[in-house]
């Protein structure tokens, strides 16, 4: 049996203010497309600021400014080595949190894929 969603709890229930608005600056730190894929490369292994660049295909310094607040957030780890500095995942569980939202923007893709062919189908509503 499943309960109703009201009925449900989840760990935002009962959040103060305080911890909602640091709910928000993490998804937030995935908001942005080039943060995302920064992620994406950094999952194959550690990487420093010009190869991300390169990959990329930004500037080192718009790369270093992403970097910037996803470490902020705690999802990337940086450990100076000599003039450089790499990153590396410092909370693998983003991947999880990526995986379903991926998976739930396919389901919804599909969907409405699907809903669009009935329109184009032989005996559909757009035949003349």
């Amino acid at each position: 049996m499943t309960l109703p969603t009201s009925k449900m709890c989840s760990a935002m229930d009962g959040l103060p203010q305080k911890a909602l608005i640091e709910v928000a600056a993490y998804f937030q730190a995935l908001s942005e497309p080039t943060r995302l894929q920064i992620l994406n490369l950094l999952r194959q292994g550690e990487r420093n600021v010009g190869e991300l660049a390169q990959l990329c295909g930004f500037t080192s310094a718009n790369i270093s400014r992403h970097l910037s607040m996803l470490t902020k957030q705690g999802l990337v780890a940086r450990e100076g080595r000599g003039n450089s500095v790499y990153y590396r995942i410092a909370d693998e569980s983003v991947y999880a949190l990526c995986d379903l939202v991926c998976g739930s923007i396919a389901r919804q893709i599909e969907k409405t894929a699907h809903e669009r062919a009935i329109f184009t189908q032989p005996g559909g509503a757009t035949k003349r």
